[in-house]
């Protein structure tokens, strides 16, 4: 489902514009997709493995008290709703859904990613710019 993109970085600039660290602000766009997605209600520990999955964390597991504090505040502005799953044996879970409004509120961070997609191309111009070095293509990606 997801294409990827991640930096190589050299292991003395860990920290710098790693994937799942730099832009995990960005968590919300991506739960709300990932229950777009779904044809069913997601665990969040089902979100979690997900999210890991997509883009926006290139394979490193997000942290999951983030991901659950997002979800609680995404439940509070009524862009997703839950219920309580609880089996006969084990623990009871959540069960996140996708409300209406969690719809529309996914299509305006299509238009505000599109934007962010032409300022970030704007910013890696300027760095390479402020480096002298042509602008490089993105590295490793894969589509």
């Amino acid at each position: 489902m997801w294409s990827s993109c991640h930096p190589k970085s050299d292991e003395d600039m860990k920290e710098c514009a790693e994937l799942g660290k730099s832009l995990n602000r960005l968590s919300q766009p991506t739960i709300l997709t990932l229950l777009a997605c779904s044809d069913k209600p997601l665990h969040g520990y089902v979100i979690v493995q997900q999210a890991a999955e997509s883009p926006m964390f290139g394979g490193k597991k997000p942290d999951a008290t983030g991901i659950y504090r997002a979800l609680k505040r995404m439940e509070e502005a009524e862009l997703v709703t839950s219920v309580w799953d609880t089996p006969e044996e084990g623990s009871a879970k959540r069960l996140f859904s996708l409300t209406d409004k969690g719809r529309r509120c996914l299509r305006r961070w299509i238009d505000a990613l599109a934007c962010y997609e032409l300022t970030l191309e704007e910013l890696r111009g300027l760095a390479a710019g402020a480096l002298k070095i042509d602008l490089p293509d993105a590295p490793m990606c894969s589509h």
